[in-house]
C-alpha cells in the first residue's frame, strides 16, 4: 500500500507520537480525544488559542501605550460600526424599508409562498390580455341590450337569448375544428380576435345608417340589425373567454393556479369597471356608436399582449400536453362533437358544467326583472312625445326616446361599473386568501348559498333597487368566487377535457341555461308580478340543486388530485373505479424513476403473479 503524506501534520509531542504507534483501535481514539494540540515549535503564522478566545468572546487584554493611541484614534470609528444599520439611513430610507416590510407582510398574507414576485409578473403579464378582452366586452355588452332594446323593443331580449344559442353552435363547431388542427392554441386568439374586430366594424357603420341603424327610432322585431348586434356580442364573449381559460389551465400548474387565478381575476374586473364606466360617462357626449368603435378595438389590443406573452414566456403547445410517458397510448378521438363525448361520460365534466352554467338560470330571471323595470323607469321618466320618430301613431305601444334609451344606457353602465367594482376589490384582496384558508372544497359552497339567499329576497321584495343590488351580488360573486372555483377544477383533467368540452360548457352550455330560464321569463312575461313569483320559486330550486353539486365537486376534486387521476385520459382507470387500465406510482419496480406507468389488464396479471 501507498503511504500518503499528511498534508497538515499536528505538531504537538503527543500527536507525533501517535503517529508512530499502531495499536488498539479504542486505545488511539482515546489518546486522540486527550491529547495536547498544542506545539512546541514557535510560529508567527499560528494564531494562539487565547487571541482567538478573546476574539470570540469580545474579552479585551491589557494593552500598551501605543495600543492605547490606537484606540484613541479609532473612538469615532469604532462608535459607528457599533450602531445599528438602521441608525445609519437617513429618516427617509427608514420609512421605505419600514413600508417594505409592511407591503411584504401583505403580500405574504395575500398570497402565501406560491406566488414569488417573479410568478406574479408573468401572471400580470397574461392577465393584461384578459384585461383588454373583459374590457372590449363589457363596453358592448353595456351597449347590447340598449340597442336591442331601442331597435327591437325588450320584449324580444328573452327570445334574442334563445336565437344565441343557436347561432354559438355554428361557432363551437368552427372553433372545435380549429383545435383538431395543428394549429398553435395561442394563435387562435389573432384569428378569432381579427374575425370580431372587423365584425364590430361593420355592425357599428351599419348603426350609423339614418335607415337601419339607431337613427331610425321605431322598434320593430323584424330589424335584423338589433338580432345580429346581440347575437355577436354575445358569442364573442363566450368563445373569447373560454378561450383565455383553456390556454391559462394548460400553462399554469395546480398550485400556481390556486394563488393566482385571484390576481387574474382582478386584473380583468379593471377592465370590466373601466369598460361600463367609459359607457357611463360618455354615452351621451360620444353616442353609442362611438363607443361601439372603441369596444372593437380592444381586440387589436389583447392580440398584440398575448403576442407579447408568448414571446417573453413562450406557450404549452397542444402536441406538448398530448404528449404522455406511458407506455401505451390510446389514439385521441378527434371531431367537434368530441366535447359532447366527454361531458355525456364523465360526472365530473357534468359537474363542471353545472358550477359553470346552472346559475346562470338564477341570474337571468332576476337581470330580465330588473331590465322590465328599469325600461319602464327610464320610459316614464323620458316620455315619447309626438313628432317623434319612437311616437306609433296607429295607437300602438311606443318605443323608447333618445333621451330615455340614453339613460337605459347609462344605468346598465352604472350597473356594470358597480358589480365590477365590488368583485375586483374582492378579487384582489380575497379571493386567493379564501380558496387557501377555506379550501376549495368549501368555497365551492359560498356562492351557490349566496344565490339561494338573494333569490328569495327578490321574491318578497321586487323593486328596482333590490333588484339592482341582487345583480350586483350575483355578478360580483360569480366573478370573484364562482370563476376561479370553476377554473381550477379543470386542473385533474386532460387536454381534451381543457379545450374541446370546456368550449361546449363554456359557449353551448352557457347560452343553454340562459336559453333555458328564457323560457321561463318569456311564459311570464305578460305580468311583472307573476313573473316574480313563478321565476323566483325555479330560481330557489335551482340554488338548492348547485349546494348539492358542488357538496359532490368538491369531494370529487380532493379524491382525484390525491390520487392523481385525469379526467379524460384514456389510460387512466374509469371514473366510478371500474375496470380498465391501473395508474400507480413506479416506485418500487423502477428504481430511481418516478414516473407514472400504465398496466393494462393483462400485465397486471402477470404483475401480480411475480408478486
Amino acid at each position: 500500500m501507498v503511504a500518503h503524506r499528511d498534508p497538515f501534520p499536528m505538531q504537538s509531542d503527543a500527536a507525533k507520537a501517535l503517529s508512530a504507534t499502531s495499536g488498539d483501535a479504542s486505545n488511539i481514539i482515546h489518546q486522540w480525544t486527550s491529547m495536547d494540540t498544542s506545539s512546541n515549535e514557535p510560529s508567527n503564522t499560528i494564531i494562539e488559542a487565547s487571541d482567538a478566545q478573546d476574539g470570540l468572546t469580545g474579552t479585551k487584554k491589557k494593552k500598551s501605550a501605543d495600543d492605547d493611541s490606537d484606540d484613541e484614534n479609532n473612538d469615532d470609528e469604532d462608535e459607528f460600526l457599533d450602531r445599528p444599520i438602521w441608525e445609519s439611513r437617513s429618516p427617509s430610507e427608514r420609512a421605505i424599508a419600514k413600508v417594505q416590510r409592511v407591503l411584504e407582510k401583505v403580500y405574504q398574507r395575500l398570497y402565501g409562498d406560491k406566488l414569488p414576485i417573479s410568478e406574479m409578473i408573468r401572471t400580470l403579464c397574461l392577465a393584461s390580455t384578459l384585461y383588454f378582452m373583459i374590457g372590449g366586452y363589457w363596453i358592448m355588452r353595456s351597449l347590447k341590450d340598449p340597442i336591442l332594446t331601442s331597435i327591437c323593443g325588450v320584449g324580444v331580449i328573452p327570445k334574442a337569448k334563445m336565437l344565441s344559442v343557436v347561432l354559438v353552435l355554428g361557432v363551437v363547431s368552427i372553433y372545435n375544428r380549429l383545435l383538431d388542427t395543428k394549429i398553435p392554441r395561442h394563435q387562435l386568439f389573432y384569428i378569432f380576435g381579427t374575425f370580431y374586430f372587423f365584425l364590430f366594424m361593420t355592425i357599428a357603420l351599419l348603426l350609423m345608417h339614418p335607415t337601419i341603424g339607431l337613427a331610425n327610432q321605431r322598434q320593430s322585431p323584424w330589424r335584423l340589425l338589433g338580432w345580429a348586434t346581440y347575437c355577436t356580442i354575445e358569442s364573442y364573449g363566450s368563445i373569447m373567454v373560454s378561450l383565455f381559460w383553456s390556454f391559462t389551465n394548460s400553462n399554469f400548474s395546480l398550485e400556481s393556479a390556486k394563488a393566482s387565478y385571484g390576481v387574474l381575476i382582478a386584473c380583468a374586473q379593471v377592465g370590466s369597471i373601466l369598460g361600463p364606466t367609459f359607457v357611463n360617462q360618455y354615452a351621451e357626449t360620444l353616442g353609442v356608436t362611438t363607443c361601439y368603435i372603441i369596444g372593437a378595438f380592444c381586440l387589436t389590443s389583447l392580440q398584440a399582449t398575448m403576442y407579447m406573452y408568448v414571446s417573453i414566456y413562450g406557450a404549452m403547445d397542444h402536441t406538448a400536453v398530448a404528449a404522455s410517458p406511458t407506455k401505451t397510448l390510446s389514439k385521441e378521438r378527434t371531431g367537434i362533437f368530441e366535447g359532447v363525448r366527454l361531458f355525456w361520460k364523465y360526472n365530473y365534466v357534468k359537474g363542471i358544467f353545472a358550477i359553470s352554467c346552472v346559475f346562470m338560470i338564477v341570474g337571468t330571471i332576476i337581470d330580465y326583472i330588473m331590465k322590465t323595470l328599469a325600461r319602464d323607469y327610464f320610459a316614464e321618466k323620458h316620455v315619447c312625445e309626438i313628432g317623434m320618430s319612437c311616437y306609433d301613431t296607429t295607437g300602438g305601444e311606443h318605443g323608447m326616446s333618445e333621451d330615455a334609451t340614453a339613460a337605459f344606457t347609462s344605468f346598465m353602465g352604472l350597473f356594470g361599473q358597480s358589480a365590477n367594482t365590488i368583485s375586483f376589490l374582492f378579487s384582489l384582496l380575497g379571493t386567493s386568501a379564501v380558496i387557501r384558508t377555506l379550501g376549495l372544497r368549501w368555497t365551492l359552497l359560498l356562492f351557490p348559498s349566496l344565490c339561494l339567499t338573494v333569490i328569495t329576497i327578490v321574491r318578497f321584495y321586487p323593486t328596482l333597487n333590490v333588484t339592482f343590488g341582487a345583480m350586483m351580488a350575483i355578478k360580483a360573486a360569480s366573478y370573484s368566487l364562482n370563476n376561479p372555483t370553476k377554473e381550477i377544477l379543470y386542473q385533474p383533467t386532460s387536454s381534451s377535457v381543457k379545450y374541446k368540452a370546456k368550449s361546449w360548457i363554456d359557449i353551448f352550455g352557457a347560452r343553454g341555461a340562459k336559453a333555458t330560464a328564457s323560457l321561463v321569463t318569456n311564459a311570464f312575461s305578460y305580468s311583472t308580478a307573476v313573473l316574480v313569483q313563478n321565476g323566483s320559486l325555479v330560481g330557489m330550486c335551482v340554488a338548492s340543486f348547485l349546494i348539492w353539486n358542488a357538496t359532490y365537486m368538491g369531494k370529487k376534486f380532493d379524491e382525484y388530485t390525491e390520487s392523481g387521476y385525469i379526467v379524460g385520459d384514456e389510460n387512466s382507470p374509469d371514473e366510478d373505479g371500474g375496470d380498465g387500465n391501473y395508474l400507480e406510482m413506479s416506485t418500487d419496480s423502477h428504481e430511481g424513476d418516478t414516473s407514472c406507468v400504465i398496466y393494462d389488464d393483462d400485465e397486471l396479471d402477470d404483475l401480480e403473479a411475480e408478486i
